[in-house]
C-alpha cells in the first residue's frame, strides 16, 4: 500500500465500486505495512501465519482465522513476526456501502459512531468469540463477492457487510471518546512521510508535536510500535521496495531517493528489515507483482 503523509492517498473507492480487494502476504509481497490511517473501513481475514498489528490503541499478534476491522481515520500497521510468513485477504470500503441517507435513524446512530469512532467494537475477532462461526461464514461471503467482482454480487457484498456490523453493533458499546492518545503523533508521522528523502532529527519531530524529545521518544514507540529511528528506516525500505518493484532504476539511485546516504548502509538495512538484498528482492517480486 502506497502511503503518503501517512495518510494513505491510494485511492480504494470510486462512485461505481465503492471498495477494494488485496491478496497480501507479509514479509513476501512487502515487508510491513508501517503506521498509516484512510478515510475507508478495513476488513482483514487471515488466512495463514501470523504478524504483529498495531491498530489505534490496541496490539496483538494475529492467528489463522482472525478478522481485524478497522474502522476510518485509526492508525493501524502490520510488522512480520521473525521466521513468519501471514497470508492474508484484505477489503478497503467506503461509508456508502453501508447506504443510508444521511439523516434516517439507520445512519444517524449505527453508521455515523462507526465513522466517528464513538461507537466501539471488536477490533479483533478470533475463534474463541461466542459468534466466530457466524462470522466467519459472513466474512467468507464478503471476499467471495469481492472477487466475484459483479454488479449483482455488489448487492450482496453490500448485505453481508451490513450483517456483520449488525452482529458486532448487538454486543457494542456506546461510549463518548475523547481525542485518541496516539492522535497526537500523526503530525510526526505526515512529517516523516513528506520529508524521508531527507536528513531527519528527533529535535525536528518533537518540535512538530510540541513535546520534548525525550517525551515523544516514548510516545512514539509506545503508540507505534518501533522506536523513531526504526519506524523511519522501515518506512523508507517500504518505499525502497515499492520502487524496487515499480520500476528497474538503479538500486544506488533508489537507495538515495529513499533517503539514505550511502549504498553500504541500504543494503545493510535492507537485509537486516526485509531478509534479502534490494537485488533479489526485485528479481523475486517484480514478476509477482
Amino acid at each position: 500500500m502506497e502511503i503518503t503523509g501517512s495518510m494513505e492517498n491510494r485511492v480504494h473507492t470510486t462512485r461505481k465500486k465503492p471498495y477494494s480487494l488485496y491478496s497480501c502476504a507479509v514479509p513476501d509481497y512487502f515487508n510491513s505495512v508501517p503506521m498509516h490511517w484512510h478515510g475507508e473501513f478495513e476488513l482483514n481475514f487471515i488466512r495463514e501465519g501470523s504478524a504483529e498489528f498495531i491498530c489505534g490503541d490496541e496490539r496483538f499478534i494475529s492467528r489463522e482465522g482472525d478478522i481485524i476491522i478497522t474502522c476510518p481515520n485509526v492508525l493501524h500497521s502490520i510488522y512480520p513476526c521473525k521466521g513468519v510468513r501471514q497470508i492474508y485477504d484484505t477489503l478497503v470500503f467506503g461509508r456508502e456501502l453501508l447506504g443510508g441517507s444521511g439523516t434516517d435513524r439507520y445512519t444517524e446512530e449505527c453508521i455515523d459512531p462507526l465513522v466517528s469512532g464513538s461507537m466501539k467494537i471488536p477490533v479483533r475477532i478470533t475463534k474463541e468469540h461466542h459468534y466466530y462461526a457466524e462470522l466467519e461464514i459472513t466474512a467468507e461471503n464478503i471476499f467471495s463477492c469481492a472477487r466475484g467482482n459483479t454488479p449483482q454480487l455488489d448487492m450482496l457484498l453490500r448485505s453481508e457487510i451490513i450483517r456483520l456490523f449488525w452482529i458486532l453493533l448487538t454486543e457494542a458499546e456506546a461510549v463518548y471518546r475523547p481525542e485518541k492518545p496516539e492522535q497526537g503523533i500523526r503530525p510526526a508521522l505526515q512529517y516523516i512521510a513528506e520529508h524521508y528523502k531527507e536528513r531527519i532529527t528527533v529535535k525536528q519531530l518533537a518540535a512538530s508535536v510540541h513535546l520534548s524529545e525525550s517525551y515523544f521518544m516514548s510516545r512514539f514507540a509506545r503508540h507505534v510500535g518501533l522506536s523513531t529511528c526504526e519506524y523511519i528506516s522501515h518506512f523508507r525500505i517500504h518505499k525502497a521496495c515499492e520502487t524496487l518493484i515499480d520500476t528497474n532504476g538503479n538500486i544506488l539511485e533508489t537507495a538515495l531517493d529513499c533517503g539514505f546516504r550511502n549504498i553500504s548502509n541500504f543494503n545493510r538495512q535492507f537485509r537486516r528489515i526485509v531478509g534479502c538484498s534490494p537485488s533479489e528482492y526485485r528479481k523475486k517480486y517484480s514478476s509477482a507483482k
